[in-house]
């Protein structure tokens, strides 16, 4: 196929379209649903649009070797209501108001695991553009140190295990790792695994 076929992309601003009048359609405990009008900017297209409004989340990849030289992560599982299954996941959470997005990946990781490390920021994304507003931020936790044991939410049930990170590759996006946000955060390990190969490399003990 031709690449002529299709043109350059237009510039971004030039796709923006103008918020108008912005109500609120429902409060949930979780989520406020609000509907705004917007149009483009030559006022040949307009509309009322859906949009999610929550707060921002996070999640925290935990990666140690163990005494085999074998990179693992620090995994959970629990029931999830949305698609009425168990899943396999990272740590993760809701970022609390006031709170910054690194506060609350710590504060995640030390209630569902026990766990404190030294946390590196990979990146933050738009969960789904076509109608949230929030950022999912995603972050490695190294140098583990288990200090505490898990201080959970009261419907919260979880259990923490560790895994191979080459397993965790082969597997994420299916049976029982059936959520696309893990597949995001290992996107972004993986990225960051580039230049940090020590993240994927098997050594001697």
């Amino acid at each position: 196929m031709d690449k002529k076929l299709f043109k350059e992309p237009r510039e971004c601003n030039t796709l923006s379209w103008i918020s108008g009048e912005s109500k609120l359609e429902l409060h949930t405990p979780i989520f406020d649903v609000m509907r705004i009008d917007r149009e483009n900017q030559d006022g040949t297209k307009k509309g009322s649009f859906i949009q999610l409004h929550t707060t921002d989340w996070i999640v925290v990849i935990p990666w140690f070797r163990d005494e085999e030289g074998v990179p693992r992560f620090i995994m959970e599982q629990q029931y999830r209501h949305g698609n009425n299954a168990v899943t396999r996941e990272f740590p993760g959470g809701l970022v609390d108001e006031g709170e910054s997005s690194l506060d609350a990946a710590k504060r995640e990781l030390l209630e569902e695991t026990g766990l404190k490390g030294r946390i590196t920021f990979l990146g933050d994304v738009c969960p789904n553009a076509a109608f949230m507003d929030n950022r999912q931020n995603f972050y490695l936790a190294e140098d583990l140190e288990l200090v505490a044991g898990q201080d959970l939410d009261e419907n919260e049930e979880i259990d923490v295990f560790s895994i191979p990170v080459e397993e965790a590759v082969e597997n994420m996006g299916r049976g029982v790792y059936d959520n696309g946000t893990m597949m995001m955060a290992l996107g972004y390990f993986l990225r960051y695994a580039k230049d940090h190969p020590y993240l994927m490399e098997k050594i001697a003990p």
